[in-house]
């Protein structure tokens, strides 16, 4: 599947529905296509939809109707433990309270991903060297979590979610725990991976300075799209493609 043409990621008439008193729609036939390489960024009040929205897209969370697809698999054909595998392979997450594991150094929690897929130790130790001078903590290698600050926790956070390169980058609100500097250094990475590696990237943010770098923005109110606005004259094809499912494999 690693030459898969159509839609990277797509997400079809997704809904979401909480179970509290009559029950709570948090998404309503969200329609959305990510092509491979797109920087897509997902922006709303707060109590849109964005973060269910992306733990959906995440396979964190199963949607009530509609279906997620990812190179073509659907994701309501995966068992969890299937799902778990895609995730560890194909999915890189981005969080704002960056989630690493204290007990690992910022290099072992950036190879950590890596030696799960069982990664030969050269590959491994390439592609380590390369994500950490890319992202500028070189000198931080060997600094456990409690050691480093806001900004370069979020560095190594990202190097993590990049280790394995995986089909789609997801980042819910990854500088919302950062000050305005550190935002605009977390922004620069994004756009710098999206040019130099083609790495897809879908970012949910409040953070107006990420639509700067954006391919697609999509604005979400009341769970529902509202808007799509396509830049420089890139295709979105959101809402405008066939029945994905004449162009999905099973499991």
């Amino acid at each position: 599947m690693s030459d898969w043409l159509g839609p990277i990621l797509h997400c079809h008439e997704i809904t979401k529905l909480y179970t509290v008193g009559e029950g709570l729609s948090a998404l309503k036939n969200v329609e959305l296509e990510v092509e491979k390489g797109q920087f897509v960024v997902i922006t709303g009040p707060s109590g849109s939809g964005k973060t269910t929205l992306l733990n959906i897209l995440g396979g964190i969370d199963r949607p009530t109707h509609g279906e997620v697809i990812l190179k073509g698999r659907k994701y309501s054909r995966l068992s969890e433990d299937d799902l778990a595998l895609l995730r560890r392979r194909d999915i890189g997450m981005v969080f704002q309270f960056f989630n690493l594991i204290p007990e690992l150094t910022a290099a072992e929690n950036i190879g950590f991903p890596m030696r799960l897929l069982g990664w030969d130790e050269k590959a491994l130790v390439e592609r380590l060297t390369y994500l950490m001078e890319a992202v500028g903590i070189s000198g931080r290698s060997e600094h456990y979590p409690s050691e480093l600050s806001g900004g370069e926790q979020q560095r190594v956070a990202i190097a993590r979610a990049l280790a394995v390169k995986p089909a789609v980058v997801l980042a819910d609100e990854p500088t919302g725990n950062l000050d305005s500097a550190r935002s605009r250094e977390i922004m620069e990475l994004f756009a710098k991976f999206n040019k130099e590696e083609g790495q897809t990237f879908v970012v949910v943010t409040h953070e107006r300075g990420f639509e700067d770098y954006a391919d697609v923005v999509v604005r979400l109110s009341d769970g529902r799209v509202v808007e799509r606005v396509v830049k420089d004259g890139r295709r979105d094809g959101g809402g405008k493609s066939q029945d994905p499912s004449s162009a999905v494999t099973s499991a």
